[in-house]
Parts: structure tokens; C-alpha cells; sequence
């Protein structure tokens, strides 16, 4: 079940890369973000209520699932987004591929487990893979003085969505399930977006168009509900650090969706580092060997 978790966690946020693009136009960035997880939430209360798996939370419960709302689907995406507006969308990718090593240090921070030599090796290779993919992106940065706030924003948003990561371990500890504390993060999500739209005076326009209304969709359900209830599932499972490792792999699809839609071409570079991200997921996820035995006479 993990490698299926993992595989279609991949996809779904594989995808989502063109789905964003397709957002970009009249509508304010924190509208649209406000909009996914609006859908995402109420998507998510229906099935709840529909399947007759609701449950109830105990008040206390609400400030783990605010702080999950605001981590992971409110301020990372926030900080993200606005990198954007100053780097390359691949740069952003590339930074946002630290996840794996966050994830990996603020487990041992703030729950003391050491990150291991080989998960932080295999962390490494895979970033220097993705470095390589989006290599001309890098060639192609101007040093304007805007990049150092964009690179510290993709930062910090990354650093924020690993934050999430843990507070979604404790805010399962209560007693209820992953989908009933996913359900009231993501409306926390919504709430502190809407506040925040609110407070920045972009207002909550929305382009009635069948690629707006179609990306918004696909961002909400498939890249939503489903991406992360399959990632936080894999945190539960397989630990933090090496369910991040999905950050690594996703940008892979979203590059060969650019190829069959946008005619993005395949450099030497990129091709090159295929391989380093292929051999940085065996690093982290292959059985470790075990030693052999020798009998003694």
C-alpha cells in the first residue's frame, strides 16, 4: 500500500505545477489558494457526513488543527507563491526540494530522532538532481537585488510546510482519524486565507473560464483532499523525512507534463540528473543490506 500512497502522491502534485499556471491571470494569489482549500474542506465535510464517518473533536483538539491549517495549507503556499513573483517557478521547485532535509532536522529537533546518514545522502542526491533539471533556470537568474527576498521566501515557505508536517503527527493524537483532522485543518486553511485576502485588499474575484474552474478543481480534489491525505498517510508511516522525498520526485512529472503540453525540451543537464534523482529514492527507500554471517567450526 505505501508504494501506491507514494506513487500517486507523486502524480497528483506532479500535475498541480500546470494546473497553478493555468491560475495565473486576474485573480488575486490568495483568493485562488482560498478558493482550492474552501472546495478541498467542503469536499472533504461531504464525504465525512456521506460515508457517516464524521466524528466529533473536543475544543482543546482546535489549536493543533489551526496550526496545521495555517502551516500546511495556508502560509507555505502563501510564501511560495510570492517567490514566484521574484524567481524562476523551477528555482522554486528546486528550493522547495529542501523539505526532505527540513523534515529530516526538525525531527530531530523536536522529536529527537537523528536524521540518518543514508536518508541525507540519498536527500542530497535528489537535489542535485533537480538542481541539474532546472539548471537553466539558474542560468538564466539575473542577481537582481528581489532575488535573495525570493529564494528566503520559497525558503521559508518550505520551511513552513515542514513545520506542518509535525503538527499534523500531534494533531492525530487526539483520538480521531486522518480525514476528520484533514477536514478541519483545511477549513482553519480557508479561514486564515479568507483573513488574509481580507487584510491585503486584493478582494475575491474569480475568472469564469472552463481552464480557471478546471484547475481550480483538479488543485482542490486530486492536488487537495487526495495528495494529502495519501502524504500525511506516509507520514504517519514511513516518517516525515522520507515522505518528503516526494518533493524531489514530483517536479520530474511536472517537467514531462510541460513536455506534452508546453514543449519544454530536455537540456543534457537535465537528462544527467534523471539518474541522481532516481538513485537518491533507491538510497532512501531500498531494504538495507544486511550482513552476512560466518559460522565458526
Amino acid at each position: 500500500m505505501t508504494p501506491v500512497l507514494f506513487a500517486g502522491l507523486v502524480f497528483a502534485w506532479g500535475f498541480t505545477w500546470y494546473a497553478i499556471k493555468l491560475q495565473i491571470g486576474p485573480v488575486p494569489m490568495e483568493a485562488s489558494i482560498c478558493y482550492r482549500f474552501i472546495v478541498a474542506a467542503l469536499v472533504m465535510w461531504a464525504w465525512l457526513a456521506a460515508t457517516g464517518r464524521l466524528k466529533r473533536a473536543r475544543p482543546a483538539q482546535h489549536l493543533w488543527f489551526a496550526l496545521m491549517g495555517v502551516s500546511l495549507f495556508g502560509l507555505n503556499f502563501v510564501l511560495v507563491y510570492e517567490a514566484t513573483q521574484y524567481i524562476a517557478s523551477g528555482i522554486v521547485s528546486v528550493l522547495f526540494s529542501a523539505a526532505t532535509v527540513f523534515n529530516a532536522f526538525n525531527q530531530w529537533a523536536f522529536l529527537g530522532k537523528r536524521p540518518t546518514a543514508r536518508m541525507l545522502a540519498g536527500a542530497a542526491l535528489g537535489i542535485a538532481g533537480i538542481a541539474l533539471l532546472f539548471g537553466a533556470d539558474f542560468a538564466e537568474m539575473e542577481m537582481a537585488a528581489t532575488v535573495p527576498l525570493g529564494i528566503a521566501l520559497a525558503l521559508g515557505g518550505t520551511f513552513v510546510f515542514s513545520l506542518g508536517n509535525l503538527v499534523s503527527l500531534r494533531a492525530t493524537r487526539g483520538g480521531l482519524d486522518l480525514p476528520n483532522v484533514v477536514a478541519r485543518g483545511m477549513s482553519w486553511g480557508a479561514a486564515f486565507l479568507t483573513l488574509l485576502a481580507l487584510v491585503r485588499g486584493g478582494g475575491f474575484g474569480i475568472e469564469l473560464t472552463p481552464a480557471y474552474i478546471l484547475s481550480l478543481l483538479y488543485l482542490a480534489i486530486p492536488g487537495s483532499v487526495l495528495a494529502f491525505l495519501a502524504y500525511l498517510t506516509l507520514v504517519g508511516r514511513i516518517g516525515a523525512d522520507r515522505a518528503a522525498y516526494a518533493t524531489v520526485l514530483f517536479p520530474v512529472v511536472a517537467l514531462t507534463v510541460s513536455t506534452l503540453l508546453e514543449g519544454y525540451v530536455w537540456t543534457p543537464a537535465a537528462i544527467a540528473g534523471l539518474p541522481l534523482i532516481l538513485l537518491g529514492n533507491l538510497v532512501i527507500f531500498a531494504p538495507p543490506l544486511r550482513g552476512r554471517t560466518t559460522k565458526t567450526a
